[in-house]
């Protein structure tokens, strides 16, 4: 019984000596757990841009990065709400609704000051584009004989009012001597000179060439940037900016810097590309696109930022400030308006 006992403890010993010796890759090999060091780096997370903008020449540099949104070629997301007043749109952005917003130029300034800085300027997106037209005749040859005309507008309250009186102030003129009839929108404009034999009317493009498909007889008389410029000044005749949202900028400045490349490449695009920039305009329902095509070169579309857009911009509200403060807010926004990167 001994002996068969040690026989046993010695197989067993044998055994598990054997089972030692045994190759590598005869052994079941368990996956190793995953640990932080060898999981995927994670995405960057994209952020929604929530873009407003005006029916017209403001939105027209936007078309070819809302299509790319569209497409998802672009570092942001986008979101995009057009109306045909900005009073419909200004309210959003300081809700916090929206977080860019395409208005005239001193209008940036007015809700600057009546928010307490709430809103910063991003970029220049339209220099001037304002031109005066006149149906039936030739008598609007200069700034000096618009005097005693009655003239059909959009815009009362913003660029297209103060430029006009500036330029009159300039040629000796006042307000009072001129007659002015303010509609809502450019196609009440255009309507209003297609009931009458003869009249002058102030339009932005595209709404110029809009008119003059169905306005017989229309004529570009006055382009008041040449006025402007005209005059020697220093300043630029400024339409329109990009506004942000002040906490916006802050919260998210990589964005913001993502957006106005983005938006810059849109509105080269759209200038050196006419044909194409003209069907995406047709597409986000601006204007058709035949009009758009014989537009785009007056729209004077760009995108002006940094140190550039800040001086710009400010010389232009200066002129503005000294023929009428009302018109920039009261008062000169100081430094801190001016949104520029670091």
């Amino acid at each position: 019984m001994k002996k068969l006992v040690s026989l046993l403890l010695v197989a067993c010993l044998l055994a598990a000596l054997c089972a030692c010796g045994a190759p590598a890759a005869e052994q079941p090999v368990e996956a190793p757990e995953a640990t932080e060091t060898t999981e995927a780096p994670a995405s960057t997370e994209k952020v929604t841009v929530r873009l407003g903008a005006l029916k017209g020449p403001t939105t027209m540099g936007l078309v070819k990065l809302l299509d790319d949104a569209e497409n998802g070629l672009t570092q942001n997301d986008y979101e995009f709400t057009m109306a045909a007043m900005a009073d419909e749109l200004t309210p959003q952005l300081i809700k916090g609704d929206l977080d860019v917003l395409a208005v005239p130029a001193n209008l940036g300034a007015i809700l600057y000051q009546n928010t307490q800085g709430a809103v910063k300027f991003a970029a220049i997106n339209a220099l001037g584009l304002i031109y005066i037209v006149e149906k039936g005749g030739e008598e609007v040859q200069s700034v000096e004989s618009l005097k005693g005309k009655t003239i059909y507008a959009t815009g009362k309250g913003s660029t297209p009012e103060y430029a006009l009186n500036y330029l009159l102030s300039q040629h000796g003129l006042t307000a009072e001597d001129v007659t002015m009839e303010w509609k809502s929108e450019p196609t009440e404009v255009v309507a209003a000179l297609s009931q009458q034999e003869a009249g002058v009317a102030m339009l932005p493009q595209p709404f110029v060439t809009v008119a003059q498909t169905q306005v017989e007889g229309l004529r570009v008389a006055l382009d008041l940037t040449k006025e402007w410029d005209a005059l020697g000044n220093g300043s630029q005749f400024v339409t329109a900016g990009l506004i942000v949202r002040a906490a916006f900028a802050e919260e998210h400045p990589d964005a913001l810097n993502t957006f106005l490349a983005e938006y810059a490449a849109s509105a080269a695009f759209v200038n050196e590309n006419v044909e194409e920039g003209a069907q995406l305009i047709e597409k986000y329902e601006i204007v058709k696109a035949p009009i758009a095509q014989k537009a785009i070169p007056f729209c004077n579309i760009v995108c002006i930022t940094g140190a550039e857009m800040a001086e710009t911009v400010n010389g232009y509200l200066t002129v503005l400030f000294e023929q009428n403060p009302a018109a920039v807010g009261g008062a000169l926004p100081d430094d801190a308006f001016y949104y520029v990167a670091q």
